[in-house]
C-alpha cells in the first residue's frame, strides 16, 4: 500500500475509518524527515504490514493534526488503533518504526 498524504481536512476522517494506522509527521526543512522517508514507503509496501495506513503528515502545516499526536520533535511517528492514539515517538531510525508497526499487529 502506498503512503496517504493526510492534512488537518481529512485527518479525523482516516483515523477514524481505519483501525490501523501510522502516521509520519515530517517538515520540508527535516534531515532526517528526508532520510527516512524512502525506508518508511518501503515499509507501506512489506507484506507484514498489510492492512496498515500509513500516513504522512507535515507538521508545519497541519497544527490540529500535530496537536492530536503531541508531536514534540520531528520526525515524529504515531499510531493509532481504532480511532485512539496507541504510542507516539520520535524516531530517525527504521527499528523503531518496525517495532511500532509491530504493536499493531
Amino acid at each position: 500500500m502506498a503512503v496517504l498524504t493526510s492534512t488537518d481536512a481529512d485527518f479525523s476522517k482516516i483515523i477514524s475509518d481505519n483501525s490501523k494506522v501510522i502516521v509520519k509527521y515530517y517538515a520540508d526543512w527535516c534531515g532526517n524527515c528526508k532520510l527516512i522517508s524512502p525506508k518508511y514507503r518501503r515499509l507501506s509496501e512489506d507484506e507484514r504490514f498489510q492492512g496498515i495506513v500509513f500516513l504522512d503528515v507535515n507538521a508545519e502545516e497541519n497544527e490540529g493534526a500535530r496537536k492530536v499526536a503531541n508531536v514534540d520533535n520531528l520526525p515524529f511517528f504515531a499510531v493509532f488503533h481504532n480511532g485512539e492514539l496507541v504510542q507516539g515517538k520520535a524516531a530517525s531510525k527504521e527499528e523503531a518504526v518496525v517495532n511500532m508497526l509491530e504493536g499493531l499487529k
